[in-house]
């Protein structure tokens, strides 16, 4: 997604005025798809959508098996079920960012479709501070003290990582150091597993 493009969310909803009014709330902000089914929604889904709002009982196609489509085809977005189907244990095998109820209100739509971008650009941006800190400890290992010093490219690397550090601390709600950083990371990731 570029800067100057709204973010591309797609609503799966069987039920028009449901759909329409999930469009309403959100047409200001985003540049806003709907399907009215499950077949449709697949051939509306690309890589540029963003966000998906997907109902889970439809007649043909259900939301939980577009859902598997989705996963199954790697496609970078988040997935929020808007359902009124009451969730089961069976949702602990379903590769959903976000489950919402029905009936849901404006607010509680808005908040969640922020939250599914902003954990996108944060998994993008730890994707991509990940990737700098494995380059650099590379090279780190592999040159001289006095080759590093020397190296142009090596200096902006660091500073690279280190202003991605500082926008995932923002996102994290503000980390002091590398210490604080691995700390947090190591929370998230064994918050993840559990």
């Amino acid at each position: 997604m570029s800067d100057s493009e709204a973010p591309v969310v797609l609503i799966v909803e069987d039920e028009p005025d449901v759909a329409e009014t999930y469009r309403l709330w959100l047409e200001d902000h985003y540049d806003v798809r709907m399907a009215e089914n499950g077949d449709e929604g697949l051939e509306k889904l690309d890589s540029s959508v963003d966000v998906v709002l997907l109902d889970r009982m439809m007649p043909g196609l259900s939301g939980d098996e577009v859902l598997e489509h989705i996963r199954e085809g790697d496609l970078d977005c988040r997935v929020a079920m808007v359902t009124a189907v009451e969730p089961d244990f069976d949702i602990l095998e379903m590769g959903f960012d976000a489950y919402l109820s029905k009936p849901i209100k404006s607010d509680q739509l808005e908040d969640t479709v922020v939250n599914l971008l902003e954990r996108s650009e944060y998994d993008s941006l730890l994707q991509e501070y990940y990737s700098l800190v494995e380059k650099q400890a590379t090279l780190e290992a592999t040159k001289s003290r006095a080759e590093l010093a020397e190296s142009e490219e090596y200096d902006d690397l660091k500073a690279e990582i280190a202003s991605l550090r500082e926008e995932l601390s923002e996102t994290l709600g503000g980390i002091e150091d590398d210490e604080d950083f691995i700390a947090t990371i190591r929370g998230l990731s064994d918050a993840d597993e559990n």
